[in-house]
């Protein structure tokens, strides 16, 4: 299995707290950067074939990982969303199973585990135990996401977007494909996971659980916050 981070964004909610650095490099512990934790959890964990999609101060993050992956680079980070990094990653993602993950989230070690023994595919992680301080939802049926954003009411929400998915070797040329149509449509400011999303009228995008482990995304301070909190107390 091949990992594809993304960490190409300006992350402009969270940004005046960063000094000016990009969300994935903020210190979950004196020390220790996120993108390092993750880098060095991933190879724990045998995935050692891991490409960056850098942008915004690409050169922050090259200088903690150094040589240990690989990277590329999109220039265009300021007027683009993800699926831009997707797509300029598209030869990495090519020939195997792929996990694809935003650079800014943090899971703990036993999340990872979870992670890599779902045999799903293609499949989104979610927590059902997330509902009223949801940011982006899904509400599923059978397993399946059937609808998913921001606006979903309560009641309409099965759970929180974790913000990473799986994706067979299997599954990867139907993936490229339509992430190319996407980009030769133009749509360049949505995310690399609306090419799953654009598929699921026709394909079973499949969710898995991941309530009980901890996790956080680097969106907001409170969710820092919360994973120096984490890391702190185990």
């Amino acid at each position: 299995m091949k990992a594809l981070l993304m960490a190409a964004g300006r992350g402009t909610r969270i940004s005046r707290y960063l000094n000016g650095n990009p969300k994935c490099t903020v210190e979950i512990k004196e020390g220790l950067p996120l993108i390092r934790y993750t880098v060095d959890m991933l190879h724990k964990k045998g995935i050692t074939d891991i490409m960056l999609v850098t942008g915004y101060r690409h050169e922050v993050i090259e200088e903690i990982l150094g040589n240990d992956v690989e990277y590329t680079y999109t220039p265009f980070f300021d007027v683009t969303n993800s699926i831009a990094s997707a797509w300029f990653a598209k030869d990495f993602i090519c020939d195997d199973d792929m996990l694809i993950m935003n650079a800014d989230v943090f899971c703990e070690e036993s999340a990872y585990d979870e992670i890599l023994k779902c045999n799903l595919n293609p499949v989104m992680f979610l927590d059902t135990t997330r509902i009223e301080e949801a940011d982006y939802k899904f509400y599923c049926e059978d397993g399946k996401i059937v609808k998913y954003g921001k606006e979903l009411t309560p009641e309409e929400t099965t759970g929180e977007y974790v913000g990473m998915g799986k994706i067979s070797k299997d599954f990867i040329p139907t993936f490229v494909a339509q992430l190319e149509k996407m980009i030769n449509n133009q749509e360049h400011q949505v995310w690399w996971e609306n090419v799953l999303y654009s598929l699921s009228g026709e394909v079973a995008v499949k969710t898995w659980d991941l309530a009980g482990k901890f996790w956080a995304e680097v969106d907001y301070i409170e969710d820092y916050e919360r994973i120096k909190a984490f890391v702190k107390g185990e």
